[in-house]
């Protein structure tokens, strides 16, 4: 699951805006976004990973997602760096 893939990943990223820019320099492996993030929210960082060939995972929740990270708030999107 992608929860795993967050607690297991040595370095990531949390936002979409981080994410986006880690995407576009070519240093992100994956993309996860939480499918109960807005859809306008997390369109650019769909498009950046799309761009640069990048796989997609889709967790359940923002708020799991966040709790994965080690925050305490919810996360739309976070990128596992290479």
């Amino acid at each position: 699951m992608s929860y795993d893939k967050v607690t297991q990943a040595k370095r990531f990223i949390i936002g979409t805006k981080q994410s986006v820019k880690a995407l576009k320099a070519g240093e992100a492996a994956e993309l996860i976004v939480a499918s109960d993030a807005d859809p306008r929210i997390v369109v650019k960082a769909l498009e950046a990973a799309n761009e640069a060939g990048i796989p997609v995972s889709h967790a359940d929740s923002m708020v799991k997602l966040g709790k994965a990270c080690g925050i305490s708030v919810g996360a739309a999107a976070v990128a596992i760096l290479k």
